[in-house]
């Protein structure tokens, strides 16, 4: 393995009783070449979990800033020529990058995302496969207008792209991924791998909970950041 094909993991980690077992998730990949990088946001609990992981992990530690300066923390840390997110409380399956890099050199892309399956406190699946049922690239910039389908810890993308589109916007609390998704679509082509290789958990600590108003806020302010731009790419995906 060369620099080229190293792939650098992030886990954002605040305050999060799951993040061992997101650790344990990266380190059983079966891509060799991986290194993780944990992003502790100034968290007063559970970082006694990560004593285990120390010689195999990079660890970070910060003041708290958000998920998005604890991302962009760790992609300016990172040695690999590809980036993945892991949020804290999820799980990757075992081929998930194995996959996702097989697929990138397949198609031909740069930002690659994945099906996945709900999973509760206890670990147990508790949803059906929740896949992104679109065909082509006009379908996507349309769906995308209007909402987010795309799960940020199923996401693999080559580094390049940050130096193109920029890191992930810090002001943006709860939709920094959608901001990102919606700057690099119109400059990247996307694949996808229908089958799921990861495991999303829903708690009732989870962000997206115990914040929906104020996401949803932010959504529309994503979402009128971009549609103009979005609007335009559709028209000229479509032939308009």
């Amino acid at each position: 393995m060369n620099q080229q094909s190293k792939v650098s993991v992030v886990i954002p980690f605040y305050n999060c009783p799951y993040v061992h077992l997101a650790v344990e998730s990266v380190l059983a990949q079966t891509y060799p070449d991986i290194e993780l990088i944990v992003v502790d946001d100034g968290s007063t609990l559970h970082a006694e979990k990560l004593a285990p992981f120390m010689d195999k992990i990079v660890y970070i530690r910060k003041t708290n800033g958000g998920t998005a300066s604890a991302l962009n923390r760790g992609i300016q840390a990172a040695s690999g020529a590809y980036f993945a997110w892991l949020s804290a409380d999820d799980l990757f399956h075992p081929d998930k990058i194995e996959r996702q890099m097989i697929t990138l050199a397949q198609t031909g892309t740069s930002f690659n995302h994945t099906a996945y399956y709900y999973i509760n406190e206890h670990g147990e699946r508790v949803s059906e496969v929740v896949r992104v049922l679109i065909t082509g690239r006009s379908e996507m910039i349309a769906t995308m207008m209007k909402g987010c389908p795309v799960n940020g810890s199923s996401v693999l993308l080559d580094m390049d792209i940050f130096r193109k589109v920029g890191l992930f916007n810090e002001r943006f609390l709860y939709t920094q991924d959608y901001d990102l998704w919606l700057r690099i679509l119109p400059h990247y082509e996307w694949s996808y791998i229908e089958e799921p290789l990861l495991d999303y958990r829903i708690h009732k600590e989870m962000g997206s909970v115990i914040h929906n108003e104020a996401q949803t806020r932010e959504i529309e302010v994503v979402q009128a950041r971009h549609n103009g731009v979005l609007a335009r790419l559709l028209r000229k995906e479509r032939g308009q």
